[in-house]
């Protein structure tokens, strides 16, 4: 620890990212990659690539991207916001919209990069507990604050909030901006997307990284109205004006061409999610309902953390959360229908299963 740390710094703990070991042979369930690769036209952009452009600085306002998603989410362009991942975006989101004399209200059990935020940019909040079975109540964030965020499906529990009742909290909470992170809405949930165009107080937040398999190249985007838009560029622009690199911009946009290879692959992961579901409970795994490219799920009498150690010991990385409440469950990331096989058969040969 250096001298030279402010306080704020010494005091942060940072967020821990999933662990990216460089093992051969490995199947990695770990940290919610897309097992499938990019959508062909993608791979025709970097293809025909003209290198010679990247001596330029990239379009600052991402002009392609933003077009694009635009047209692919039929909203206007000036209600579209893109960023360098979903993380920064977020980032963003928080130092714009949630340094309020109110406390940010967020589920006590979520993606945990929200607290980091918090106390990286000192702003107060509250944890609301879910319920007994990991759902989020919105009923109990009617109380004062100064911004609500959740992730939907929530993360790393994997339930989802139907539509109605998203839209029943912004007619309740008319005061402040509700954040909707929907980095894994398209593997099963209804995005809130549509509530942006008669709500303005409705932030969503996406991303490319997950069920378009492009977590390498850092794009995430918002979309709500264009005040909000306004904000978010007003802070980016005072923090870095390029945050999307030329390829960044480019492999985003051409992804959103391949409308049938989308569904396709989400659909694949699903088929397997499903199957994988229903595998482990027959080896005494009780897990929730997910509408996520990941599974939540403990066993009825063995501990979380010696089922990491033991898969690890086989060459399969899952990611456990030691944390009260969650602490015996683990995270299993939906990988190709191959990988979930081995992963079940690498389980049965557990002595106690």
């Amino acid at each position: 620890m250096s001298r030279y740390w402010s306080d704020a710094i010494r005091d942060l703990t940072p967020y821990t990212p999933g662990e990216q070991p460089k093992v051969d042979n490995l199947i990695k369930l770990n940290t919610n990659e897309n097992p499938y690769p990019p959508a062909p036209a993608v791979v025709e952009a970097l293809n025909n690539f003209d290198t010679d452009r990247l001596r330029l600085y990239p379009d600052p306002d991402c002009g392609v991207l933003k077009d694009a998603l635009a047209q692919y989410h039929k909203v206007e362009r000036h209600s579209v916001f893109v960023g360098n991942g979903s993380d920064e975006v977020l980032a963003l989101a928080f130092m714009a919209f949630f340094r309020q004399p109110e406390p940010l209200l967020l589920p006590a059990t979520t993606y945990s990069f929200y607290d980091v935020y918090c106390n990286l940019y000192n702003i107060d909040y509250q944890q609301i507990p879910l319920t007994e079975d990991f759902r989020i109540e919105l009923s109990d964030y009617a109380q004062p604050n100064g911004g609500i965020i959740f992730a939907n499906p929530n993360a790393p529990t994997g339930r989802a909030l139907p539509l109605n009742e998203i839209e029943a909290l912004l007619q309740r909470n008319t005061e402040s901006l509700v954040i909707v992170d929907e980095a894994y809405v398209d593997f099963g949930a209804d995005s809130a997307i549509e509530l942006t165009r008669r709500y303005d107080n409705v932030l969503v937040i996406q991303t490319f990284s997950k069920s378009r398999s492009l977590a390498g190249m850092r794009v995430g985007y918002a979309i709500g109205h264009k005040d909000l838009i306004d904000g978010l560029e007003r802070v980016k622009n005072s923090f870095n004006s390029y945050p999307l690199d030329m390829l960044a911009i480019t492999t985003a946009a051409a992804s959103l061409q391949d409308e049938d290879y989308f569904q396709q692959t989400n659909q694949k992961i699903i088929d397997s999610r499903e199957w994988t579901a229903q595998q482990l409970e027959q080896l005494g795994f009780e897990g929730l309902p997910s509408a996520t490219n990941f599974l939540f799920t403990r066993h009825n009498t063995l501990a979380g953390a010696e089922l990491m150690s033991f898969l690890r010991s086989h060459n399969i990385l899952v990611r456990h959360f030691n944390k009260p409440g969650i602490d015996n469950y683990l995270r299993i990331t939906i990988g190709t229908q191959q990988e979930m096989e081995a992963l079940i058969n690498t389980l049965k040969q557990h002595p106690a299963l």
